[in-house]
């Protein structure tokens, strides 16, 4: 769903939808363009998409985590660009100040996983196996040899 179809609904159904204010949005829209302006401040190309449906693709992935595949078709993009563009806002808005909470549980997750320590369970447990029987074996007579 692209963001003009959204600008009609409430701001309770907003809230439902999106998981978040409609205000907090227009302030994550705001940063978002900011970093644009410098992400292509030496030229490049434009994205397809508005930053307001950067936003909304993003928001779809975190509440209710489909594929991207999924996400892609529904705004009319790769699954490649979707993961990028959703990688992209993930990390402007850790740098940003106003969300540092989601870098103190991204370094929390980057912590767990510096330990390489893994266990392994490897006790023995007994496999049943057929019985060879000389009547279930076949026996080729070989053609070949002299």
């Amino acid at each position: 769903m692209k963001f003009v179809n959204l600008s009609a609904i409430k701001d309770e159904e907003f809230l439902r939808l999106t998981g978040i204010k409609r205000n907090t949005f227009n302030k994550i829209v705001a940063i978002l363009k900011e970093a644009e302006l410098k992400k292509f401040y030496r030229g490049g190309r434009k994205n397809k998409l508005s930053i307001e449906d950067h936003l909304l693709m993003t928001l779809e992935y975190w509440r209710e985590y489909p594929t991207y595949f999924h996400i892609g078709q529904s705004f009319g993009i790769s699954e490649t660009n979707c993961i990028r563009n959703t990688q992209w806002i993930e990390n402007t808005l850790i740098k940003h100040p106003d969300f540092q909470q989601l870098s103190s549980q991204k370094s929390l997750l980057k912590k767990h996983f510096k330990d390489k320590t893994f266990i392994i369970d490897v006790t023995e447990t007994p496999i049943q196996r057929p019985k060879k029987v000389k009547r279930n074996i076949i026996q080729e007579k070989r053609k070949n040899t002299q």
